[in-house]
């Protein structure tokens, strides 16, 4: 079944790991993750692909989700419109919506090698109405998930890799280009810590937590593990839930707006094959590193101690 959702924008947070061992930092140790100027020179963000749209980018974007509808093999998880929730809260933001869909045939075999890949999945697609009236539709390209979650041979990527590349040239009536920078270090801007609950206990006090504060939406709920079972396929327990506050996020993409691609945030728990829980959720300071964003460090702190005690609820730390 298709769950779709439009709701609100983004809750960002970041912690800084320590050497506790219930704790992991799998980002890479010679990477500075707190320093965006590493990816100042690229026009678009690290580890993207991109079109120019011939067509006015709210026609494209529903002759996507068009598209996708007529693909049974494709499920639409959510829909977020951020410039409707930056109105919400009394805000200006230009168009700016994301789609988030997936075929389990495709995005298993990922997971099965890297269960972190969970975190990037399902596939997103924003499309935004940029500076100087410029109608963009932006992807993660399958280089940044290979390089940043060890993906080295796995098969289907090259199959999602063309699939993407179809779906927007087919809407934009364009070519689809490359970021100038397309690969980041292995588990970069990644925060992964171990939990001390069980996996269904690890969930719930996510979720419980998530829902009884009222300055924050859920967006979707996603059961990889269940997707991967319904096309026949094994998969650990990995579930992620994208949820959101469109007063921290839209600040951010008031001055990037390709920030849109990477939000609402996520967190992915998931249970490895030697019964090991672990909660995970992107580095705020790394996403916004990636997309250029500069001088927020107070939103950025904000969300910081917010996710920091979100994680620890679920992991019973």
């Amino acid at each position: 079944m298709k769950n779709i959702i439009l709701s609100a924008g983004l809750f960002l947070a970041f912690i800084s790991c320590t050497e506790n061992e219930n704790e992991q930092n799998l980002a890479t140790a010679d990477i500075n993750l707190n320093n965006p100027e590493r990816f100042m020179s690229t026009e678009f963000p690290v580890g993207t692909k991109y079109s120019m749209s011939e067509v006015a980018i709210q026609g494209a974007y529903n002759q996507f989700r068009q598209t996708l509808n007529k693909n049974e093999a494709i499920g639409i998880v959510a829909e977020v419109d951020h410039a409707q929730n930056a109105k919400s809260i009394d805000e200006d933001l230009n168009y700016t919506r994301i789609i988030f869909f997936g075929n389990p045939n495709l995005g298993t075999p990922l997971m099965q090698r890297n269960q972190l890949a969970g975190l990037d999945l399902p596939q997103k697609v924003l499309f935004y109405k940029g500076e100087n009236k410029k109608d963009i539709i932006l992807y993660n390209n399958v280089e940044y998930l290979r390089s940043r979650h060890e993906l080295d041979g796995v098969e289907t990527l090259s199959k999602i890799s063309g699939a993407l590349a179809n779906l927007v040239s087919g809407v934009s009536k364009n070519e689809i280009l490359a970021a100038d920078q397309q690969t980041v270090g292995s588990k970069e801007g990644i925060i992964t810590k171990q939990s001390e609950l069980s996996f269904e206990d690890s969930y719930s006090a996510l979720k419980n937590a998530l829902d009884s504060n009222p300055n924050i939406s859920i967006m979707a709920e996603l059961d990889h593990q269940a997707n991967a079972a319904r096309v026949g396929l094994e998969l650990d327990p990995t579930r992620v839930i994208i949820f959101g506050n469109p007063n921290l996020g839209t600040p951010l993409m008031q001055k990037e707006q390709s920030i849109g691609l990477d939000l609402p945030q996520k967190m992915l728990v998931w249970e490895n094959s030697e019964g090991e829980v672990y909660v995970s959720y992107n580095d705020p300071f790394f996403i916004a590193g990636r997309h250029s964003v500069e001088n927020s460090e107070e939103i950025l702190n904000t969300i910081n101690t917010a996710l920091d005690n979100l994680s620890k609820v679920a992991t019973g730390n």
